[in-house]
Parts: C-alpha cells; structure tokens; sequence
C-alpha cells in the first residue's frame, strides 16, 4: 500500500520540485529542512477516476512521526491582503477543493487526513504566529497554518454561489487553525500572538539553506 512504510520516505532524498507557486515553493523548502518525510505531487493535472470523475490533485503527502499522514492542499494568501482596506486571515477554499480533498480522505483510508495549510506571506508587520514560528524562504516571510478538511468544512459558509466559492469568519478560524509546527510535532503548542505583534527585522547573517530559513522553529 502507498505510504505504508513511512520509514522508506524518511531515507529518500526528495528533492524541491521545480514549483512557479512561492506559496508552495516556501512550504516544500519548509519541509526539507525539517527533515519531514513527504512526497510533490503534480497538481497541475487531476486525477481520473475509474468511474470518470475527477479529482483536484494534491499538493503534497506529509508524514510526520506519528499515525497521521497528512494529504495537504496549500493555499497561499497575503497578510494581509489587499491595498486601501487591509484583511488579515483570508481563507477562502472552493467547494472542489473540498469535495476533492474529502474523496482522497476516502481512497486513501484509515491514518490519512486532509488537511488545508494556508500558507500565509507576511506582507506588513502583524504576524499570524508567533515569532519562532516564521519561516524565511528567498528573502520573504511566511507562517503556515493548517486547517483538518473536517473542520474546515464545519465552520465555513458559501461566500459566492457564483464562483463557489466557501470561507471561515475569522474567529472562527483562530479557534481551528494551528501552525503546522506543531501539527507535525516541531513545536508546542502556542497562543497566536497579539495583533499589534510587530515582525522584527531580518538579520543579514541569520544562515540560510537552499533558499530558506527556519527562524527559531523548534526541532525534533
């Protein structure tokens, strides 16, 4: 069975893939260096079922220690977003991202979950984590927090009927939402920090691997 042996992943070498999406880019650099067993996937292609629907790709499999492998859909989002009238925790997902992801939940069977990783770039100076948990990757700033398919599809609500388009209010979502740090079991668990939190300066010699730094994020 794919995935079985978890152990297997661990010893391979998998190498960053050739990714245009920075969101995605910083998330894989992210994994590397943490030393996570994962495995790309080509999204860029959906998947053919043999009855001939077909499903969103994934953007990655992730498997931690632990019983849990994470079927993974990245979203990246500014933070904030937008120009005159600035938005902090964007979360926006589309009804096939969820009813793709929630198939893949059941193809793939016990000890695999969906999981959403919004992938947050820090464009201002508020953070969505706290501090150790910010990732540097090619001179740009991201936190990455994860939301399970399951509660993610409990609390959001239709944005537009149009587009289908579904979102979380943003209480909501601080309550669901945890960095990914300790989802994988990096880090403990910590309070998101407070809104006037300030992003500190980066520092010309904080040392930088493949294009990207874990600043503080604790480490197995």
């Amino acid at each position: 069975m794919l995935f079985q042996r978890k152990e297997i992943l661990a010893k391979r070498d998998w190498r960053v893939a050739k990714r245009g999406n920075h969101y995605e880019a910083a998330f894989e650099a992210f994994l590397r260096e943490s030393g996570i067993p994962y495995i790309a996937v080509d999204e860029a292609r959906r998947a053919l079922m043999a009855d001939g629907r077909s499903l969103k790709s994934l953007d990655f499999l992730v498997a931690p220690r632990g019983r849990t492998t994470w079927l993974v859909d990245v979203k990246g989002r500014r933070f904030p977003s937008g120009e005159e009238h600035l938005q902090y925790w964007k979360n926006w997902s589309t009804q096939d991202d969820l009813e793709s992801l929630a198939e893949w939940e059941t193809l793939f069977g016990d000890g695999f979950r969906g999981l959403f990783v919004f992938a947050f770039h820090i464009v201002g100076g508020r953070l969505p984590v706290q501090e150790p948990l910010v990732v540097s990757f090619r001179g740009e700033r991201y936190a990455f927090l994860g939301v399970e398919l399951a509660e993610y599809r409990r609390l959001c609500r239709v944005i537009s009927p149009q587009w289908q388009t579904v979102a979380v209010a943003a209480r909501d979502f601080r309550t669901v939402a945890r960095p990914v740090q300790e989802l994988f079991g990096l880090a403990e668990s910590q309070p998101f920090p407070a809104p006037q939190t300030v992003l500190a300066p980066v520092h010309a010699e904080t040392p930088t691997v493949s294009g990207s730094t874990l600043v503080g994020t604790a480490r197995r």
